[in-house]
């Protein structure tokens, strides 16, 4: 992805973000296009020192790190300056699901929420997986937007009592630059076939009626995608979520407690000991395999 798309790339997704962070990361597109940042790295580190590879041992857990904007691809990480790919995180909670060596998931979030493509899949890989092995998710210290909308999917959710969750919304934008471009004198002319292929051009003359009504549409569609996950992640009404959970704010842990957002305040270290104890019981052989699927994964040995 050249930088000069970079702007334009961003304003073309649906957003699942808080916003205040999305103006950060606005500043890093800024960056980016005016050529004053190199490229970010595309991993995050693991979380904890603890994490072992290649484990003989049975009763593992997998660890998922979500640190950083959620974007779909890879390649789309460098628009965030650093950040986690859904489909990669998809990928190693599969491999956790096929590691015999694996007892339970833990999913890390440190994130402000970033792009819906991706997201609602990505759900639905957590409960597959957790249909046959916990996944249990905690918010150290923020689970916003998108990524409380993964969090909400684990077998249990937790925050640490500095952290929050919650930004439970998404937004997308528009921008007009056509006066710009009169002013600097450049005359740009546009040549389309479909009624409304170029109503969201930046060279327009603005958005028509129509197209604002269109994309609050699209906005209240991706709305109601993300209620009804967070809804049955939580075992509550959708009227629960749109009418509490902050109403798009950020709730701090015990306020989200108090909402039933999350299952418990706690902190990292706490909830790994208490996993690591239920654990120990049920380790059993280990296949060729999960040898191999634990190249791929983060484990926390017991």
């Amino acid at each position: 992805m050249k930088n000069a798309h970079l702007i334009a790339w961003a304003l073309s997704h649906p957003w699942a973000m808080m916003p205040e962070r999305m103006a950060a990361y606005a500043g890093v597109l800024a960056s980016h296009t005016a050529g004053g940042l190199s490229s970010a790295p595309a991993a995050a580190a693991a979380v904890t020192s603890a994490s072992r590879r290649n484990s003989n041992r049975a009763g593992n857990i997998a660890v998922v790190n979500v640190f950083g904007a959620l974007v779909e691809w890879p390649g789309d990480i460098d628009v965030c300056d650093g950040g986690t790919s859904s489909r990669v995180v998809s990928q190693q909670l599969i491999d956790a699901e096929n590691d015999d060596s694996v007892s339970q998931v833990l999913m890390v979030f440190n994130t402000p929420g970033g792009s819906v493509y991706g997201t609602a899949e990505l759900g639905d890989v957590i409960n597959r997986v957790k249909a046959s092995k916990p996944v249990v998710g905690i918010a150290q210290s923020l689970a916003a937007s998108a990524g409380y909308w993964l969090l909400s999917q684990c077998s249990e959710a937790y925050c640490s009592p500095g952290g929050e969750v919650g930004s439970i919304g998404v937004y997308s934008g528009y921008q007009n630059i056509a006066k710009a471009m009169e002013i600097a004198g450049v005359d740009i002319q546009l040549f389309s076939a479909g009624k409304y292929k170029t109503e969201m051009s930046p060279f327009s003359e603005g958005l028509t009626p129509a197209a604002v009504a269109y994309q609050e549409q699209r906005a209240q569609d991706y709305y109601a995608m993300f209620t009804r996950a967070v809804a049955k992640g939580r075992n509550v009404t959708v009227d629960t979520v749109r009418n509490g959970m902050g109403q798009g704010r950020v709730l701090g842990a015990r306020d989200a407690l108090s909402q039933r957002m999350i299952d418990g305040v706690m902190p990292f270290e706490d909830l790994v000991r208490r996993m690591q104890g239920s654990a120990r019981g049920g380790r059993s052989g280990r296949s060729a395999q999960a040898m191999r699927n634990a190249r791929e994964i983060d484990l926390l040995s017991l």
